[in-house]
């Protein structure tokens, strides 16, 4: 898989829905081959923007680009993989089941199938569990079928909505471990998350608060340019500066919950 050049482009997206405007002109770029972390508060805009970019989002005008190609487009069905924050497999299915499933969405004839649902559990370490039903496994390891599912398809691009909300440390370390794996054999992630201190994990950090981009920098020069001590003080002392700034006050702390 190449790793050059931008997996995602986004010019003057703006996004409504009931009325209000979630949205309003935002221009970001991913590039290729690297983990990106989608970070910000609740409300601010962060699954709006994942389901922009991978193309179920409604009442959408702008423009954004994927891997080359207006998002949605049926040329990027097997080349974005996308994770939702709620399950997305079945728990009454063993894991090879599901993925069989999965490689059917996917258009991969049966022989090309078989060898993909192999690379996906071996991908996701979980040979052991392979003829398991979903409904037995924990939680860290059904999150671990639902990025299975999304890899079947051998995409280049993976689109991942707080895929360690809810889990121990320990499970986000190893989950995080996992994306550095996946990474490292050329496909970029773009990973949303309300917990700051995942921003570390990071080759890129992407900032949202009300639907605008607050910061598109790395973590290192997010702590330089603040002279904060860590990811979450950094992040609010963006948000005092733009209060400064506007004459607002600053919203809500970078710890709640986001969608």
């Amino acid at each position: 898989m190449g790793n050059s050049g931008e997996a995602v482009r986004v010019a003057g997206l703006r996004v409504e829905r009931g009325g209000r405007t979630i949205i309003d002109g935002l221009d970001v770029a991913v590039p290729a081959g690297q983990v990106v972390g989608l970070l910000g508060p609740s409300g601010s805009g962060k699954t709006t923007l994942l389901r922009a970019v991978v193309g179920v989002q409604a009442r959408v005008t702008g423009e954004v680009t994927v891997l080359g190609e207006p998002a949605g487009a049926p040329g990027l069905r097997r080349r974005v993989g996308y994770v939702t924050q709620a399950a997305s497999v079945y728990t009454d299915l063993t894991v090879v089941q599901n993925l069989r499933y999965f490689a059917q969405l996917a258009g991969l004839p049966h022989a090309g199938a078989e060898a993909a649902v192999r690379r996906a559990v071996t991908a996701v370490d979980l040979g052991g569990h392979a003829k398991q039903r979903v409904g037995t496994l924990s939680g860290g390891e059904r999150s671990r079928v639902s990025l299975a599912a999304a890899l079947v398809g051998d995409p280049e691009l993976l689109v991942l909505d707080e895929p360690t909300v809810g889990l121990d440390p320990v499970l986000r370390r190893d989950l995080w471990a996992m994306f550095r794996r996946l990474a490292a054999e050329g496909r970029t992630l773009l990973v949303s998350s309300h917990v700051m201190d995942e921003a570390t994990q990071c080759d890129r950090l992407l900032l949202l608060r009300d639907g605008a981009l607050v910061a598109d920098t790395t973590p290192a020069e997010l702590l330089t340019t603040t002279g904060a001590p860590d990811a979450e003080r950094a992040f609010l002392a963006l948000i005092d500066q733009q209060a400064a700034t506007s004459g607002s006050t600053s919203g809500p702390a970078a710890g709640e919950g986001s969608r």
